[in-house]
């Protein structure tokens, strides 16, 4: 009996490459379908919207935007005249209290120069602190000097103040020299022959809390000298008139 060869082996291999090529086929006619969808609603929907309703929708639209900027015109509008009322009503308030504090000077002034005015001779008749905007320790001063014991003679001399208060709970009283370091350490000068208004300005010292200023002028042997004291909350004012205190 002869002998028979075995047959050949069977080698069975995956088709990858037509799979693959039939799942992109089945992609690609999902796209061109859902692309074929899509332009058939598009005419759909323009076959079936009347031509005036776009129009309605566009002058909608056109109106929306128009009244919107005109909602923040009349905002902007009104913050500007919250803005001038507020700057008016301030104005108003610092107009009335210049005039307050002019007829309070008016009225001094009428007191030196009437004929049955007191013969005080040489005094420290008034003071007035005014705060600075820009610094919560930084005062302008403004002293008033009278003589009208000896009617048209020249006083003249130097005037100092002194502030008196609390720093690390103990009362201290800080000097001119310590107040006013770039003034002349005599004090400032002044001239005059019924009145003078001397200006000048004080700088407290960190953690100092005043209660009251002590004003001392020196007019020489002819006038002699006057002191007064005042009062923290009686003469700080954001109008500069003039205030009375005690004198001595």
């Amino acid at each position: 009996m002869a002998h028979v060869p075995p047959p050949p082996a069977l080698v069975i291999r995956p088709h990858q490459e037509r799979s693959r090529w039939r799942e992109w086929t089945t992609i690609g006619l999902f796209w061109f379908a859902s692309i074929l969808v899509a332009v058939a609603l598009t005419w759909a929907l323009r076959e079936n919207v009347p031509a005036d309703g776009v129009a309605q929708l566009r002058r909608a639209l056109e109106q929306n935007a128009t009244l919107q900027q005109r909602v923040a015109v009349l905002e902007r509008a009104q913050q500007v005249g919250n803005a001038a009322n507020a700057d008016l009503q301030r104005q108003i308030g610092e107009r009335q209290a210049e005039i307050a504090g002019l007829r309070a000077d008016l009225a001094f002034y009428s007191s030196l120069t009437r004929a049955d005015a007191k013969r005080e001779g040489f005094s420290v008749q008034a003071l007035s602190l005014v705060a600075a905007r820009d610094n919560s320790r930084l005062f302008n001063f403004s002293v008033t000097l009278t003589q009208n014991l000896k009617p048209g003679q020249i006083a003249s001399g130097q005037v100092r103040l002194s502030v008196s208060g609390t720093r690390a709970d103990k009362l201290v009283t800080i000097d001119w020299t310590d107040l006013a370091a770039n003034a002349d350490a005599k004090g400032i000068g002044f001239s005059f022959k019924y009145f003078q208004q001397i200006k000048g300005t004080l700088l407290l010292p960190e953690g100092f809390v005043p209660n009251g200023v002590r004003v001392e002028a020196d007019a020489g042997s002819e006038f002699g000298k006057s002191s007064r004291d005042f009062t923290w909350g009686e003469i700080l004012t954001t109008s500069g008139g003039t205030h009375a205190g005690e004198s001595k």
